[in-house]
């Protein structure tokens, strides 16, 4: 892996873990083992520019992820796959990192270019969301609004677990929105 990779990828742990303001360059240095010169080669906008490469990054990662799932079960066994992804890495942080995603969409006082991609990202899952959704013969217009209303409380739940430092908000979600979305294709297909 290459001092730019490695950099993105210290900044997508450090993201999640730290948030935009406590991703610092002397802490991407010292997880990433690049020289501060190298920082400055590869991103000549500094600290913001490598926090919006590494939420793009981050950001690609999960949409595969999404478009993965998606591809491979009906929606609902999708959403209701979400809270595993998370249990596992909520575990081994011992609660302490999170979406890197979220973190950049909060850190737009520091680092608006990444919460700008922050945003492209939610808009990107609502999407893969939405249509597949549509795929199962759900209206556009209400497609669109379950895939919003599951990134935030899904998104919200990883939140609340790491505030409460327990995976019950992650799994509770996971069952409704999962519960939520079976009843709406069930309604659907009936329709349809």
């Amino acid at each position: 892996m290459g001092a730019r990779d490695r950099l993105i990828a210290s900044a997508v742990d450090l993201l999640g873990s730290n948030g935009v303001a406590g991703t610092g360059i002397a802490q991407l240095l010292d997880r990433s083992g690049i020289s501060r010169r190298s920082v400055y080669l590869n991103f000549p906008g500094g600290k913001s520019e490598l926090v919006a490469e590494a939420t793009r990054a981050a950001g690609a990662t999960y949409s595969a992820l999404l478009r993965s799932l998606a591809a491979g079960a009906d929606i609902a066994t999708c959403v209701a796959a979400y809270p595993a992804i998370w249990r596992d890495k909520l575990a081994a942080s011992e609660f302490t990192a999170g979406c890197p995603v979220v973190a950049a969409a909060l850190g737009r006082a520091e680092a608006p270019e990444a919460a700008d991609a922050a945003g492209a990202i939610f808009t990107e899952w609502e999407a893969i969301l939405t249509e597949r959704l549509v795929a199962e013969q759900v209206e556009p217009d209400l497609a669109l609004s379950l895939a919003t209303t599951v990134i935030a409380a899904l998104e919200g739940a990883v939140v609340m677990s790491l505030a409460t430092g327990s995976m019950d908000p992650l799994e509770r979600v996971g069952a409704q929105m999962s519960d939520l979305i079976a009843r709406h294709t069930a309604a659907a297909s009936a329709v349809g």
